[in-house]
């Protein structure tokens, strides 16, 4: 994918579908959105970095696992586990754990009006859009896991 794609772009074939997905595609519109807005404080965007991300696991875990069902987990690296344990989807889960969980730190500092590490945050994410990435060209290319 291009560098200058939006997140909205990325998750575009899920724009305005009820489903995780598509409330994943919402999450990527306001992550564009705010993006683009003269904000100091980069928390808001992180909360919504996350809760994309979040609920793009659960989707996948939803349609491409044999049970479609996913915790109840907020935590990023643990639902990119359960991706991994329960469908098709394989990747090198060391080089994303650090960035998911620094995500997802955000996420609850930015719930508890923490003042969260932007550069921190802005690494973090370029790390994940690869994850991303992989992630939705895995969803394009396969079907429900069968018994392992």
């Amino acid at each position: 994918m291009n560098i200058a794609t939006t997140y909205q772009e990325k998750l575009e074939q899920f724009k305005n579908i009820e489903n995780l997905a598509g409330k994943a595609w919402e999450h990527a519109m306001a992550i564009d959105l705010l993006s683009k807005a003269d904000i100091n404080d980069c928390s808001i965007e992180c909360f919504h970095y996350q809760q994309m991300m979040e609920l793009f696991f659960k989707h996948l875990l939803e349609t491409k696992s044999q049970f479609g069902s996913y915790s109840k987990s907020h935590k990023l690296q643990k639902l990119l586990e359960e991706v991994i344990v329960s469908t098709k989807f394989r990747t090198d889960k060391t080089k994303y754990f650090m960035a998911l969980q620094v995500i997802t730190v955000c996420a609850e500092e930015y719930r508890y009006n923490f003042l969260i590490d932007c550069e921190g945050y802005k690494q973090s994410v370029n790390i994940c859009d690869n994850l991303l990435n992989e992630l939705i060209e895995f969803d394009e290319s396969t079907e429900i896991q069968a018994d392992s």
